[in-house]
């Protein structure tokens, strides 16, 4: 492949990396993924896309406040612009025997990252949809109020706008918001630091059998819906959670909450790719409607 004269040019001249060799990679269905070699044989990771705008400075800026934490290998952004993303080539390595225990833990030292106020200082995306993470001015700093409002809500108005949003998914989004206080009850803690999107696609073992953090959707929030979002595609291996919880205990009744933190997932799926999400939305709903 011959990388865009433009983007070569603002790489070199931005870095001093001096560009050999570039080959495609397979990437996500968002963006185009390449390595890239420079003269000396050292790898890049190069990501393109031209939409949104500002997808890449936003992901930039989650990955870098990610590895604030030093809690779990996170990869060093070199350079980011509109239309391209460059940082460290994580060179990929197999699982070791003790690789979810070490994972859950060091998930768990992560969200131990803790910050003042939930969302983040600026609003991201989660896919190429938009998330909001800056509350109103009259919001209070209320995990509750900020997760139905900026996250259940904010995707059902998304519904409305791209066609899917039925009689059935606005009246439950109605009584839902009726029950969001006794859902998310008493589980209340600071805020912590969230990849936001984590699934088996979102990380990747480097060459020492370590999980490396890619692809997040940052914010500050409650720690269960990250671990809902884990859970929500298979989810991991019981050693992960294990090793999480006795890393970070967690609230006797946190499995009772998944599906509420699994809800903005699924609604975001059905935003994204269709009304193949739209069953498994009104089941999340109604289990807490029964």
């Amino acid at each position: 492949m011959i990388l865009n004269q433009k983007i070569k040019s603002e790489i070199e001249n931005e870095t001093g990396i001096r560009l050999k060799s570039v080959s495609s990679l397979s990437g996500g269905c968002i963006s185009n993924a390449y390595k890239i070699t420079d003269e000396a044989g050292k790898n890049y990771f190069l990501k393109l896309n031209s939409s949104p705008k500002d997808l890449f400075i936003k992901e930039a800026n989650g990955l870098t406040e990610l590895r604030k934490a030093k809690a779990i290998r996170v990869p060093e952004v070199i350079i980011y612009k509109k239309d391209f993303l460059l940082t460290e080539f994580i060179v990929q390595g197999n699982h070791s025997k003790n690789f979810y225990e070490d994972f859950g833990r060091r998930f768990a030292e992560l969200h131990k990252y803790r910050g003042e106020k939930f969302g983040f200082y600026e609003d991201n995306y989660i896919g190429s949809n938009p998330q909001i993470n800056i509350p109103d001015l009259t919001e209070e700093n209320n995990w509750t109020e900020f997760y139905f409002n900026k996250r259940i809500l904010y995707q059902y108005k998304l519904a409305e706008e791209n066609g899917y949003a039925t009689s059935e998914l606005r009246n439950g989004i109605t009584l839902l918001e009726k029950h969001i206080e006794k859902i998310i009850g008493d589980s209340i803690e600071s805020p912590s630091l969230l990849h936001g999107d984590l699934w088996g696609g979102n990380y990747i073992i480097d060459e020492n059998s370590d999980a490396c953090l890619i692809d997040p959707a940052v914010y500050y929030g409650h720690r269960e819906a990250d671990l809902a979002m884990t859970k929500l595609f298979g989810g991991f291996s019981s050693e992960f959670y294990n090793s999480y919880n006795e890393t970070f205990l967690l609230y006797d009744d946190y499995e009772y909450r998944e599906n509420i933190y699994k809800l903005y997932h699924v609604l975001n799926h059905l935003n994204l790719f269709g009304s193949a999400y739209y069953s498994q939305a009104l089941s999340l709903i109604n289990f807490y409607l029964k």
